[in-house]
C-alpha cells in the first residue's frame, strides 16, 4: 500500500471542503433559530421545523444523489448540487415570509446532500476498499472544522449582522466550491457501476439490504448521529431560553460537540488501520452510551448548567466521531458496484435519525432538558445493541 503524497491529501482537503455546504445548511444555522422565531413571530416548534426540515430532506435526497452518481457520475451530481445549495441560500437570505425561508432550506438541503454523498463515493473510487476508513476518517477530521466553526462565526454573524447574513455567506462558499469542483474533480465512477432507472435503483437498494451486516452499520450511524442531533438541537433552546445565554455564547460552548468529534476521527484515523470494523463500532457504542447516562445524570441530578449540558455531549459526539468511519466504510465496502448507492443510504440513516430525533425534542420542548435526554437514551441502548448483533456469528 503506497504511502499518501502530497497532492493526496491536496485532492481530500478539497473532497472534505465539499463536505462543508452540510454544516453550512444545519450548524451554521443553529445560532440563528431563536432571531427567527423572533423576526418571523412563530412557536417554538415551527422554528425547529425550518431546521428538522433540513435533516429530513437532506436524508431524502441522499438516496437519489447516491443512485443518481452511480448512473450518471459523479462529477455532473456534484456540480447540480452545489448549485442548487447556492439557490437555495440566496433565497433565505431574501426570505421576508416563513413559507419562502422553508422553500429555501428545502433548496438548501438537496443540494448539500451530494456534498456528503459524493466525497465519501468518490473517495471510495479513487483509494480503493484498503484505505477507505482512513480516508473517511481523514474526510471527517477535515468536516468537523465546518461544525467547529460554524456556530461560534453564525453567533457572532447574527449577533453583528443579522441573521440574513448566514444565508449570504452561505451563498458566497457555494459559489466558490462549484469553480473550485470544475477544475479540481475527475470523474471516477466506475464503469460497471450504472445504474439508469427507477427499477434498478430499486434493485440496489434490495440487494444491499438483503446484506445484513449493510443493514446494521447503516442502522447504527443512524442511531449514533440521531442522539447527536437531538443534543445539538436541543441545546441552542436550552442556553437561549432556559438558561438565558446569548447566541454568541451557545456558539463558543458548542465547540465541545466538534472537537470531541474531531478526537475521535483522530483516533479513527490512526489506529483504524489496525483495529477491526466491528470493535471500532463497538467501543463508540460503549462511548455513546456512557455520554447519554451522563448527560442524563449531570441536568436531572443538579441544577443545569452549560458544561452540564456540553461536557457530556463532548463524550456523545466523540464516541459518533470514533464508530462512525468504521460503520461507514463497513457500509461502502460490501459492494464496489454500488458505493454511491451505499454511501446515499448511509447519509439517509444519519440524515433521517438526526431530522427525527431533533424535531421530536422541539415537539415535546417544555422548557426543560427532559425531552431531549428521553430522546437520546434510547438511541444510544439501540446502538449498543446493533453493534452487539453485529458480533453475532451468523451475521454476515
Amino acid at each position: 500500500m503506497r504511502p499518501l503524497e502530497p497532492r493526496d491529501y491536496g485532492f481530500i482537503g478539497l473532497l472534505a471542503a465539499i463536505t462543508l455546504i452540510n454544516p453550512l445548511s444545519i450548524h451554521f444555522y443553529l445560532p440563528a433559530l431563536s432571531a427567527i422565531k423572533s423576526a418571523f413571530q412563530i412557536t417554538a416548534a415551527t422554528a425547529q421545523f425550518t431546521f428538522s426540515i433540513t435533516m429530513f430532506t437532506l436524508a431524502a435526497a441522499t438516496l437519489a444523489i447516491g443512485s443518481l452518481s452511480d448512473g450518471f457520475g459523479r462529477k455532473p451530481v456534484l456540480l447540480g448540487g452545489i448549485v442548487l445549495f447556492v439557490a437555495g441560500s440566496l433565497a433565505c437570505a431574501a426570505a421576508e415570509a416563513i413559507e419562502v425561508l422553508i422553500l429555501g432550506r428545502l433548496l438548501q438541503a438537496a443540494g448539500a446532500a451530494s456534498g456528503l454523498v459524493l466525497a465519501r463515493a468518490i473517495a471510495r473510487d479513487v483509494y480503493g476498499l484498503e484505505r477507505l476508513t482512513q480516508i473517511i476518517a481523514l474526510l471527517t477530521m477535515a468536516y468537523v472544522m465546518g461544525p467547529m466553526l460554524s456556530p461560534p462565526l453564525g453567533g457572532a454573524i447574527v449577533d453583528g449582522l443579522g441573521w440574513r447574513w448566514i444565508f449570504w455567506f452561505a451563498a458566497a462558499a457555494g459559489a466558490m466550491l462549484v469553480v473550485l469542483s470544475v477544475f479540481a474533480i475527475p470523474e471516477t465512477r466506475p464503469a460497471s457501476g450504472r445504474i439508469r432507472s427507477a427499477r434498478a435503483m430499486l434493485g440496489a437498494y434490495r440487494r444491499l439490504f438483503r446484506i445484513a451486516r449493510f443493514s446494521l452499520y447503516v442502522l447504527h450511524t443512524g442511531c449514533v448521529t440521531g442522539a447527536f442531533f437531538a443534543v445539538a438541537a436541543a441545546s441552542s433552546f436550552l442556553m437561549t431560553g432556559m438558561l438565558g445565554r446569548p447566541a454568541s455564547e451557545y456558539g463558543l460552548y458548542f465547540l465541545f460537540f466538534p472537537a470531541g468529534y474531531l478526537l475521535g476521527n483522530f483516533i479513527a484515523a490512526r489506529i483504524g488501520l489496525r483495529v477491526p470494523i466491528d470493535t471500532m463500532v463497538m467501543a463508540g457504542s460503549v462511548l455513546n452510551l456512557a455520554g447519554a447516562v451522563a448527560l442524563a445524570a449531570a441536568l436531572w441530578l443538579a441544577p443545569p448548567t452549560p458544561l452540564g449540558i456540553f461536557v457530556p455531549g463532548f463524550v456523545i459526539t466523540l464516541s459518533q466521531g470514533l464508530a462512525l468511519p468504521s460503520a461507514q466504510s463497513g457500509a461502502i465496502a460490501v459492494d464496489k458496484d454500488l458505493a454511491g448507492t451505499a454511501s446515499g443510504i448511509g447519509v439517509f440513516m444519519q440524515m433521517f435519525f438526526g431530522a427525527a430525533a431533533s424535531q421530536a425534542t422541539g415537539l415535546f420542548a417544555d422548557g426543560t432538558a427532559n425531552p431531549m435526554i428521553l430522546v437520546v437514551l434510547p438511541l444510544a441502548v439501540a446502538a449498543l445493541a446493533v453493534s452487539l448483533a453485529l458480533r453475532l456469528p451468523g451475521v454476515r
